[in-house]
């Protein structure tokens, strides 16, 4: 397909423009984006062809109903097909048995048997289903103490991928779960704030630990009562601060230690923290000889080193980033540092490798307690780099995320979202005048819904979570003269492949959603 507006070359750069977290309302009840001024997002609606993408449930990957996030997202994009991702994989082997025969499992169990140690499951402890489920630590719980080991269960608190203060009934739930077994109990309690940071914030990493190693917080006999008092007092659960067992004295020499989360960004760094000899984030006042250290997934290639994963990656092949490789084009990934892994790590099929001609801009996120206190976030020093970039003329792809709608609409605080949705509109114009100038295409998008949607429809508190609504596909810059069909994530990488004028891989399962302009009344949404 020709695509270029001259007919004669194919445009360059090709640039797609992540915009994390920003979905479609159809209603545009309580949508910071509604909401916003955004002159050059309504122009390109208005002007330029558009169509709707879905991202959750069985299009990427996950159980149906399941919302999408960022990871099953930019899995999904990069590879251009559907991936069964982790949570739908270890349901199916608790649901069948096999998790209780894992080799990775047998072997932590054998280890303190000899030691006659304990075992720490540790874990956003949810049913949210974004980074772990709640219903995994109760099985890897049984699985313990039918061996009869003594488990101890470290419970980071949501309030993100569930409303901010469901913790209690969550806990409440799982506690009947892990009391009925006789040797588990809960730990200490701790929100997700200071286990679960990404951005190096290594003081709110150090409490988590502290807590989990050193028995560090305010006791409670009933998780319940203490999460309960903790809301009394203002809190939600991502930032309840650490709450530890009457009785739970801290990790010991000879216990091993079981991470329970499936999404590898937020469980680095305490892995790190943990494992890591030549550590230097805190001063880590216990550090315990552990006989063994497990994670449910793979969390980079260096954690891997020292902690086998339950559920080793699947091999993608022949992802977007590899065929730009492996036809001997230039690419730049570039997203600040709450969104850096995405554009790479899961872009790549959750590869480290940096491919031949392949560059990337990490843009440090701004060190502020909640990114409600600058929605603008880095956008702005990440739209310098990116149009420095289109300017030079080096590349012939760009992947960008702009991680405002997300992290923003997390804080459910709708002012800030909206600001934010208003930093994005003046980014992504800018953008547009740059790559139009080069003589390039963009195509805008989103991997998953939130800030479309920032207060809860049934009981009206603030919404933090991820949305299951469809996302915008626009195509902003280039190709005169087509239009955009519907479809799923997985459309993505073939459609920046066809754009530049690139074979599409048999291995992607997706389409290009480009089509010449004949039939464009039988689509259902088009320029």
């Amino acid at each position: 397909m020709k695509i270029h507006p001259d007919h004669s070359r194919n445009p360059r750069p090709v640039v797609l423009c992540i915009l994390d977290g920003w979905g479609h309302s159809e209603s545009g009840i309580d949508s910071a984006i509604a909401s916003a001024k955004t002159p050059n997002w309504d122009h390109m609606l208005a002007t330029r062809p558009h169509s709707l993408l879905s991202t959750s449930g069985a299009d990427v990957g996950l159980p149906d109903g399941q919302m999408g996030n960022s990871e099953v997202g930019h899995m999904t994009i990069g590879s251009g097909r559907i991936i069964l991702q982790d949570l739908p994989r270890i349901n199916r082997e608790i649901e069948t048995g096999e998790l209780a025969e894992n080799p990775e499992l047998l072997d932590a169990i054998a280890k303190l048997k000899a030691s006659g140690g304990s075992c720490h499951i540790a874990g956003l402890l949810s049913p949210g289903g974004v980074h772990s489920h709640q219903d995994h630590m109760a099985a890897l719980a049984k699985i313990m103490d039918d061996a009869g080991i003594e488990t101890h269960i470290h419970g980071f608190m949501d309030g993100r991928d569930t409303p901010p203060t469901s913790g209690a009934t969550y806990i409440r739930d799982f506690g009947n779960k892990i009391n009925a077994l006789g040797k588990s109990h809960v730990a200490t309690l701790v929100g997700r704030y200071f286990a679960m940071d990404r951005d190096t914030n290594w003081d709110r990493v150090e409490t988590a630990y502290d807590a989990i190693f050193g028995a560090d917080g305010i006791p409670f006999t009933d998780p319940v009562a203490a999460l309960e008092a903790a809301y009394a007092k203002g809190k939600t659960d991502e930032f309840i601060k650490p709450l530890v067992a009457d009785g739970y004295s801290g990790v010991k020499d000879g216990d091993a230690f079981i991470m329970a989360n499936f999404r590898a960004d937020r469980a680095r760094e305490i892995l790190t923290a943990i494992t890591d000899n030549g550590f230097t984030g805190f001063d880590r006042k216990k550090r315990p000889e552990l006989v063994a250290v497990k994670g449910m997934v793979e969390y980079s290639s260096e954690l891997a080193k020292s902690i086998p994963a339950l559920f080793p990656p699947v091999d993608v092949r022949h992802t977007l980033g590899e065929m730009v490789a492996s036809a001997g084009k230039t690419q730049l990934r570039i997203a600040e540092t709450e969104k850096y892994a995405h554009v790479t790590f899961f872009l790549n099929g959750g590869e480290e490798k940096v491919y031949q001609g392949e560059e990337r801009i990490l843009v440090p996120s701004p060190k502020v307690a909640t990114y409600d206190l600058k929605p603008e976030m880095s956008a702005f020093e990440v739209l310098d780099e990116l149009t420095k970039a289109v300017g030079a003329q080096k590349f012939d792809m760009i992947v960008v995320n702009f991680a405002n709608p997300d992290m923003v609409g997390h804080t459910g605080v709708m002012e800030a979202a909206i600001k934010a949705v208003e930093v994005i509109d003046e980014c992504i114009g800018k953008l547009a005048n740059a790559v139009e100038k080069a003589g390039g295409a963009m195509l805008i998008t989103a991997d998953h819904g939130n800030i479309e949607l920032m207060r809860d429809p049934e009981t009206h508190a603030p919404y933090t979570s991820h949305t299951t609504n469809l996302v915008p596909l626009v195509l902003a810059v280039g190709a005169e003269n087509v239009w955009l069909g519907n479809g799923t994530l997985a459309d993505l990488a073939p459609t920046v492949l066809t754009l530049m004028g690139l074979d599409i891989p048999s291995e992607m399962t997706g389409t290009c959603l480009i089509k010449e302009r004949e039939g464009l009344e039988n689509d259902r949404v088009a320029s």
